[in-house]
């Protein structure tokens, strides 16, 4: 399967789409490839694409205290992006960064924006999908503030199991907000 049909195949998960809303939005998302350790994204740039991974492995991540934060994780078939730079043109405060090789399928805003026009379910898809990165973005706050980094570990088990074998352990310390140390003792309390 192609990315053009994974990305056809996940929104059709979403919404019915017509044949020819198909066709716009195989015309309007455009290949795009970065290497491991590479970037979608840096801090003070400006988000102008919106990308649908088809394959890879991404992290989001900030600066605190002179350290990276990790603030989540995207695999294949999600979207990806700092939604806040990428609707109000400023500069983004995230870096977004590929822990494998990833290929995505990216469109930019204007596009993004005649697709809206043209199709009659563009919009309904776009409310959907920044409903869900919404939902994410929420859940990772209340973690933050609510949660002990244990709590935090167990949540990241829940949530990206899947993905254990992929994100190096440091990352994963990194998410729950504590060192690769403190992280081995969480482990080994829970197992």
């Amino acid at each position: 399967m192609n990315s053009f049909d994974i990305l056809v195949d996940t929104l059709k998960k979403i919404t019915t789409l017509e044949p020819e809303e198909e066709q716009l939005f195989r015309k309007a998302f455009k290949s795009y490839a970065i290497k491991k350790n590479d970037y979608f994204l840096q801090a003070t740039e400006v988000n102008n694409k919106l990308g649908f991974l088809c394959k890879g492995l991404v992290r989001y991540f900030v600066f605190k205290n002179d350290e990276e934060a990790t603030l989540e994780f995207t695999k294949e078939g999600e979207f990806v992006a700092d939604y806040g730079s990428f609707i109000s043109k400023e500069p983004s405060i995230q870096n977004i960064q590929a822990l494998e090789d990833c290929d995505f399928l990216v469109i930019d805003y204007e596009e993004l924006q005649k697709l809206y026009k043209v199709s009659k379910n563009a919009n309904l898809l776009g409310r959907i999908i920044i409903e869900h990165r919404f939902i994410i973005m929420v859940n990772q706050l209340l973690t933050v503030h609510r949660y002990t980094p244990e709590d935090r570990y167990r949540y990241f088990l829940q949530h990206y199991n899947d993905l254990t074998q992929r994100i190096p352990q440091y990352l994963i310390a990194s998410y729950v907000g504590v060192k690769p140390q403190s992280l081995s003792r969480i482990r080994k309390r829970i197992y």
